[in-house]
């Protein structure tokens, strides 16, 4: 009986060990694995953070990229208005220059009128005048258009007496003819020019040069208007005197060129002052 129970404590003891043995082992084994679970989780959640760590990263780089783009795009964006703002006032300033321009360009085109109408009017006078003067008057009298006006010069002594200013009766006829002439284009001003030479002179009523030639002037004005019958209003009366000379007066051909009246004809002072007054306006910008 005893023998019996021995046996079977044995046995249990036996069994309990075994049983102990393999719980051990069952725990180890377990123990193991979460062990390597647990490096592995460890291992996992560091590949993570270190991926987090890396977003975060490049979220702010993408942050500061995206501020210097913002700051970039302000930049170009003020740089755009005022390229828009200079843009609208240059238009503007073209817009007035074209204006400008067009105003100016009328404006030639019209001066271009004139002179054309200008330079047709003075060569028909100057031919109706030469063809009206014998070819013996025409080697005293020179006719010339310089810059749109009528330039008639006559020596002094087919017009005046020796060293005096009253008109001989041989310059009656060729004054007729340019008073014809200067009637017929009543759209005309006429300046009466007297030059001499710079040989002094001294009379009693003539103290020098100078009112040599004024009272020469004056003579041929008074002709035109008292015996042809030209509007005094058109006539004006001017002296030079010896200091608007052709040629020089070392010579006795040269004194004689330099002795002349010139008969002047031009448009009207106040047809001159309307075209001025027609003259486009300019703004400095």
């Amino acid at each position: 009986m005893k023998k019996s129970i021995i046996i079977a404590a044995s046995a249990a003891i036996l069994l309990s060990g075994c049983a102990s043995k393999k719980e051990l082992q069952s725990c180890r084994d377990e123990n193991k694995a979460l062990s390597s679970n647990l490096l592995s989780a460890k291992e996992d959640l560091a590949g993570k953070n270190a991926r987090i760590t890396s977003l975060e990263e490049q979220q702010r780089g993408l942050q500061q990229a995206l501020k210097a783009a913002e700051e970039k795009y302000d930049k170009l964006q003020e740089s755009l208005n005022q390229s828009l703002k200079n843009a609208n006032q240059n238009n503007v300033s073209i817009e007035k220059l074209v204006d400008q321009i067009n105003e100016s360009n009328q404006y030639i085109r019209h001066l271009v009128e004139v002179k054309s109408k200008s330079d047709s009017l003075n060569m028909v006078l100057t031919n109706n005048l030469t063809r009206s003067l014998s070819k013996e008057e025409l080697k005293e009298v020179d006719v010339q258009v310089l810059k749109g006006v009528v330039y008639i010069s006559l020596a002094d002594n087919m017009l005046y007496k020796s060293g005096s200013y009253e008109i001989n009766d041989r310059a009656a006829e060729t004054l007729s003819k340019i008073a014809k002439i200067i009637t017929d284009y009543k759209d005309y001003d006429v300046l009466i020019e007297g030059n001499t030479d710079n040989v002094p002179i001294s009379r009693p009523n003539i103290r020098n040069n100078w009112d040599l030639s004024c009272l020469r002037a004056s003579s041929v004005v008074q002709a035109l208007q008292e015996k042809y019958g030209v509007d005094p209003k058109r006539l004006t009366a001017g002296g030079r005197g010896e200091y608007n000379p052709l040629q020089g007066n070392d010579t006795e051909l040269g004194k004689q060129r330099n002795r002349r009246t010139q008969i002047i004809i031009t448009p009207k002072l106040d047809e001159f002052m309307e075209l001025i007054g027609e003259a486009p306006e300019t703004e400095n910008n």
